[in-house]
């Protein structure tokens, strides 16, 4: 079955907030269902529902408390199940027969990137992680193709792991020469990014041809998808996920902190 893009987008605040102040609404109805129950022989809905409102209107601060509260809880169970999944999925995450590996294989430090030909972030992001590369003899960066902004990037992540396959040696050079390229990336601009390290289309077409290279991003998106990523680049660094172009600074506290305590993840 062909790859499609999966196009995926961080929900805006202005949506969050609206789905929080619905909980808070469906929260204070359950309330409100409590007391009527409980105060039923006494009181009726309209004079429970007038006592409440009033309440609220002279105290509107407890509903930005309790939105508040809400959302530190949603959060915490969001990190809660993404540090779950980044377990659960380590080893595919971190050691994938079909990733990519750049810098030092056996590394102590391992930085994965989820990356889109047409990122414009990961495009500038790019100097960092070759900086990185350059500084770090330690660091272990692992590439995961996660198309999500288009058939282009599909057919041009396609053609990536078929040079992959091909000829892991040169993925790098490809690989900077696809993201630098001006334009949208496709499947022509990857072949010619291909032939300029010398593979031909006729030997990137028969690994494109096969159930493997589907396979391979296939992966990329089941990961994706059990760790909430929402657009590229993601970066996953131990056992945090760091979502966008964070710049140089910041993955390298993350690749010194993660140094500093002996291991490939803390």
């Amino acid at each position: 079955m062909p790859i499609q893009s999966r196009a995926v987008s961080a929900p805006s605040a202005a949506i969050r907030l609206t789905v929080l102040a619905l909980s808070a609404l469906l929260a204070l109805s359950a309330v409100l269902f409590g007391v009527r129950n409980a105060a039923a022989e006494d009181m009726d809905r309209g004079e429970i529902e007038k006592i409440v409102r009033e309440y609220l209107v002279q105290n509107p601060e407890v509903i930005a408390e309790a939105l508040t509260e809400l959302d530190r809880r949603q959060k915490a169970a969001e990190e809660a199940a993404r540090k779950s999944a980044l377990n659960d999925s380590a080893d595919i995450l971190f050691n994938s027969a079909r990733q990519v590996v750049l810098g030092n294989p056996k590394g102590s430090v391992t930085l994965v990137e989820f990356f889109d030909y047409n990122c414009g972030y990961c495009k500038r992001a790019h100097a960092d992680m070759v900086q990185l590369l350059d500084e770090e003899p330690e660091l272990r960066m692992v590439l995961k193709e996660f198309p999500v902004l288009g058939e282009g990037s599909v057919e041009a992540a396609k053609v990536a792991v078929a040079v992959n396959t091909l000829a892991p040696e040169k993925y790098a050079d490809f690989h900077q020469a696809l993201l630098m390229t001006r334009g949208r990336a496709n499947k022509d601009s990857a072949l010619k990014a291909a032939a300029d390290i010398g593979l031909s289309a006729e030997e990137i077409a028969n690994v494109m041809s096969t159930d493997e290279t589907d396979r391979t991003i296939e992966e990329s998106y089941t990961l994706a998808n059990r760790l909430g990523l929402t657009g590229t680049p993601s970066y996953v660094i131990g056992n945090e996920v760091i979502p966008g172009a964070v710049g140089y600074a910041q993955l390298k506290a993350k690749v010194d902190a993660l140094k500093s305590c002996g291991e490939t993840t803390c």
